[in-house]
């Protein structure tokens, strides 16, 4: 893509009020439904008490292939529920992820290189290594608690998902001055991508009035259904 065709999708981004929605994958058991309702509700209940919003939302997905549950099931029913449209990030480290992304209702597609080139450019050079040093950090403690529970390390590819979901945030913020971040589920595995939202939040590109609790516990063992 050309710059001048770059700048235009990053002009677009930026008329939106961007919303993330992060949570587990296939392997969550919830009916998709339940969950997009809850998570409208609440979003509901967070854009009355905050200060009213002029741009048009705009949910953003990170390419999760179509599946009949998780993620990748609950946010289109959040857009439907919503009646608002979608844009997609994708992780261009890895050509598969932009081939079996679910586009359905998409407006607005950019690559994970590019949004860390607008954090490399508006805010500062080396702001992507912080995002990466945070999160190298986080697995090796993370896969220290493993291997004290037995259990293998984390997968190579949640390095590269876990920067995936912490650019677009921080990305997000830059273009749109705004974001709004929703979760899926109340309790969070230790051990998911998901789990890596600390790092946005600790490094300050995420504020904690950004973030959209769940609001519901639901009794989610994450021994029997993440076998990863």
């Amino acid at each position: 893509m050309n710059v001048r065709g770059l700048n235009n999708i990053l002009l677009g981004l930026s008329n939106y009020h961007p919303i993330v929605i992060e949570g587990m994958g296939y392997y969550d058991p919830r009916a998709p439904l339940d969950v997009a309702k809850q998570i409208q509700s609440q979003l509901n209940q967070h854009f009355e008490k905050r200060t009213p919003i002029e741009k048009p939302k705009l949910i953003i997905t990170q390419g999760d292939p179509l599946s009949k549950r998780g993620i990748s099931a609950i946010t289109p029913l959040v857009a439907n529920l919503l009646g608002v449209r979608r844009g997609l990030v994708t992780l261009d480290l890895d050509p598969q992820h932009s081939l079996n992304a679910d586009r359905q209702n998409v407006i607005l597609e950019v690559s994970y290189s590019q949004m860390a080139n607008i954090l490399e450019s508006s805010i500062a050079k080396g702001t992507t290594i912080k995002l990466e040093q945070e999160i190298d950090r986080q697995i090796v403690y993370k896969n220290k608690q493993r291997k004290e529970a037995q259990k293998a390390p984390l997968k190579g590819y949640f390095r590269d998902y876990a920067l995936l979901q912490e650019v677009t945030k921080a990305a997000c913020r830059q273009i749109c001055g705004d974001l709004t971040v929703a979760h899926t589920a109340h309790d969070i595995s230790p051990f998911s991508v998901t789990s890596f939202y600390t790092v946005g939040l600790g490094l300050g590109f995420v504020e904690e009035h950004q973030i959209v609790p769940y609001g519901a516990i639901d009794e989610l063992d994450f021994e029997k259904i993440d076998t990863r």
